[in-house]
């Protein structure tokens, strides 16, 4: 009877480590097969938000709106890194320029502060700090709510909760609740926090890196 379970218990053993070993190889192809295309997807999508908040397009006709910045070379290519004004990290500049002079600049920035940890945004800048328009890239909010900084701060028929044109020097780039000039999401304070601190912090580390004419 106990060499019987004895070689049952190792049958088992022998199955699972099967099973575990077949899962992982299984697992780890998916990664492979799907790690290019999601890659490709990310880069993509960068490249779009850099070229939306420089020379931003109506998205239902596509056509380029008046706040549109115009150059003439390719700020991915051109793409170096500044030290984020709080020290915490480093954030990605993308120069735009007309022949050898900086137009405007997009800035991927980030925060930690939102409601499910990371939030990522690009942001474009004109020269004198002024804000052109942002594109959200990755967020994990609340649908529905803290989902709506997509475009809930760039809305322009709604002048109090909008940052673009506006320039941080003299807007405050915080809630109203907190004391700043921006309205926030309804029922999304922190999304709406976050959000605002990813702006801040793209604007002072330009700031900082005396990129401002």
């Amino acid at each position: 009877m106990a060499k019987k379970l004895e070689s049952t218990f190792i049958n088992m053993v022998i199955v699972l480590t099967i099973v575990s070993l077949v899962a992982a190889y299984s697992l780890a192809s998916v990664f492979n097969i799907t790690k290019e295309p999601i890659a490709k997807a990310a880069l993509n999508k960068k490249l779009q938000a850099i070229e939306q908040v420089i020379a931003p397009k109506d998205l239902k006709t596509n056509k380029v709106l008046p706040t549109a910045i115009d150059y003439d070379n390719d700020p991915f290519k051109d793409m170096y890194k500044l030290p984020a004004y709080d020290g915490l990290d480093t954030l990605e500049i993308y120069p735009a320029k007309k022949g050898d002079k900086v137009v405007a600049y997009a800035v991927k920035s980030m925060t930690m502060m939102g409601f499910s940890g990371l939030i990522e945004v690009m942001v474009g800048f004109k020269t004198d700090g002024t804000i052109i328009t942002y594109s959200v890239l990755k967020h994990a909010e609340t649908p529905g709510l803290g989902t709506k900084m997509a475009t809930w701060f760039n809305n322009e028929a709604k002048p109090a909760r909008c940052v673009d044109g506006k320039n941080p020097k003299t807007t405050k780039m915080a809630v109203s609740k907190d004391g700043g000039d921006i309205d926030a999401i309804t029922a999304a304070t922190i999304s709406s926090r976050a959000f605002l601190d990813a702006i801040d912090r793209a604007y002072k580390t330009l700031e900082k890196g005396g990129k401002y004419e």
